[in-house]
Order: structure tokens, then C-alpha cells, then sequence
């Protein structure tokens, strides 16, 4: 029961501040229109900037240690976004463009590596008139990387901007910045995926991923201290999609990812309780579904048994 009613109060205190970071760091963004017309790179330099890494740990908390992460804006969009679409291509195999609304951050639509299959150099998108934001992650990289031009109603608003192969390297120190507040922040994670089956799936998987990204699958439950993965995957998923896993404490800090490129692998007993989630991203348009099946050999081991059939359940 105390659990319980620590996650309520949790739960309480991420909304609070996550309202509160996101207003102030909305108006840093109107205030310093400069920044806005430039890419930012999530990066060493991005969690020492101005609420970097508050607003992280309230925006997107389920850190993405396998793609490089670009965002671009606030913008006002009048009709039309347009990307190169060359500096997407040549830098990753793997890629998503998604455009959000701003201030919400709701998603509005995206572009996927997947889906595009124009030999253009420039795509356009067509909008409604209104301000937005983009999010860039690229997956499988194709070095030199660059995060693409784009243009607003016809006109450039940001040029290409290279970015370095080792960029993710400062996730390996991330769990140093643990503390009570951010343990605060996310404490109810563990305790809403523990009762999941009793808590709609929608407000489960809202609260775990609210950025999400479009035409990725997500698999993902609690770990107890002790607990560890025992996953089994068909070859032919692997043949279909990329399989990122990461594993987080309950503070909602990585402590290991990986790629799973084999078909069976072992993870070792996670420390504390936490959470694991797995990014299944689709190496082409006709990739199979997927579903997990989970079952315990005893209270320190899980099985989880990847195979074909209806997307992102865990059975």
C-alpha cells in the first residue's frame, strides 16, 4: 500500500513539473529565436544547456541511446515544410522526420526511411497554418551524418549540419546524474506497469512513451531487483526489423542497450527494480508483425519469445 500511494504522489509531482519545466522552456524557446532556426543535437552539450536535462526527463523520458536525435524549432508554417531529402538518405538507412505541434507536441505527421521512396531531392509537406516542431532520429548511420536543409514556405530556414558518429558516447554516464528528484519524477513508472493489467493499455503506454515515435513497436513491462531477460527471437524478425533494447532503474535512467542482432540473448540481473523496453523499427514496408510472448521460469528469470503475429502485444 505504501507503494501505492508513493506512485500517486509521483504521479502528481511528474505532471506538476512537467507543466511547469515545459512553460518556462517554451518561452526560453520564443525568447531566443535564434536557436529555434538551428539544429539541436541531443548530445553532452544539449543536457548542460538551459533546463536540458529537466526537460528531458519530463518530455521524453524513456531515453533513445541507439538513434541520433536532431530537433529543430519553433517554427510558423504557413502551408508547407520542405526537407532535403538527399541528407536523410545518405546518412542513415533507418531515419524518421516527425513534425509536432508546438506548443502541444502532439504528433502531426512524419516521413519514415521506409515510406519514401521518391527520387527527389526535396520533399514537401503540407500544413495547416501554425507553429511546430521537428524530431529527427536516425537510426543504422551511414557516416558523414547530416541533419537535413529545410525549407518553410519555400524558403531556407535551416541549413545541413553535421554531426559527429560519437555523439551518443555521454550516455554511458548518464545514470551519475540520478537523484531523488528525478527517482520522484518517475517512482509510479515501475508501479503502473506491475498493476498493468488492471490500468487501461492506452494510459500505460502514454505514460511510458508520450513521444513515441511514429511506425516504431514497442514492447515493454517492470523488472524486479534480481530479475533478469531470457529472449528467444525467430530469425525471420530479425531478418524484418532492427531490435533495440534498452533497460532503465526506476528513476528512468539507462544502466544498458543494446542491438540485438542474435537470436537468443541473456541479460544480467538488473540491480534495482526497473524497466526494460524494447524499439522494434521496421528494416522495410513489408516487414512481418510481431508479438511477445512472456512467461516466468521462476521469480529471477523471465522468458520472452518474439514471434509472428499481432504488433506490439505481450502475451
Amino acid at each position: 500500500m505504501l507503494e501505492i500511494f508513493l506512485s500517486f504522489l509521483s504521479y502528481g509531482f511528474y505532471k506538476v513539473m512537467k507543466f511547469l519545466i515545459g512553460i518556462i522552456y517554451t518561452l526560453f524557446l520564443i525568447l531566443n529565436r535564434q536557436k529555434a532556426s538551428q539544429w539541436r543535437v541531443l548530445s553532452a552539450e544539449t543536457l548542460e544547456s538551459f533546463l536540458g536535462f529537466p526537460v528531458l526527463m519530463t518530455k521524453g523520458p524513456r531515453w533513445n541511446t541507439h538513434a541520433i536525435i536532431g530537433t529543430l524549432g519553433p517554427f510558423y508554417v504557413k502551408e508547407k515544410l520542405t526537407v532535403n531529402l538527399r541528407n536523410l538518405q545518405q546518412s542513415a538507412r533507418s531515419w524518421i522526420f516527425v513534425v509536432y505541434s508546438f506548443p502541444l507536441y502532439t504528433t502531426v505527421t512524419n516521413l519514415d526511411s521506409n515510406a519514401i521512396q521518391s527520387g527527389e531531392e526535396w520533399y514537401s509537406i503540407t500544413l495547416p497554418s501554425g507553429f511546430y516542431t521537428v524530431g529527427l532520429r536516425y537510426y543504422d548511420r551511414t557516416p558523414p551524418i547530416h541533419l537535413p536543409t529545410v525549407k518553410v514556405d519555400g524558403e531556407i530556414f535551416t541549413h545541413s549540419a553535421t554531426v559527429s558518429p560519437d555523439v551518443n558516447n555521454f550516455y554511458a554516464g548518464l545514470i551519475q546524474n540520478k537523484n531523488i528528484f528525478y527517482l520522484a519524477l518517475h517512482y509510479y513508472i515501475f508501479t503502473i506497469l506491475k498493476y498493468r493489467k488492471s490500468l487501461p493499455a492506452s494510459f500505460i503506454r502514454g505514460e511510458y512513451l508520450p513521444v513515441g515515435a511514429p511506425d516504431t513497436e514497442f514492447l515493454y513491462n517492470y523488472l524486479s531487483k534480481g530479475q533478469s531477460l531470457q529472449i528467444e527471437i525467430e530469425p525471420g524478425i530479425l531478418e524484418h526489423y532492427y531490435v533495440f533494447f534498452n533497460i532503465y532503474d526506476r528513476s528512468s535512467l539507462p544502466l544498458s542497450w543494446c542491438q540485438i542482432l542474435d537470436t537468443h540473448h541473456v541479460t544480467q540481473p538488473i540491480p534495482n527494480n526497473g524497466y526494460y523496453l524494447f524499439r522494434l523499427r521496421p528494416k522495410s514496408a513489408s516487414a512481418t508483425t510481431v508479438w511477445a510472448d512472456i512467461s516466468y521460469a521462476d521469480t529471477e528469470k523471465i522468458s520472452l519469445h518474439f514471434v509472428t503475429g499481432e504488433v506490439g502485444q505481450v502475451r
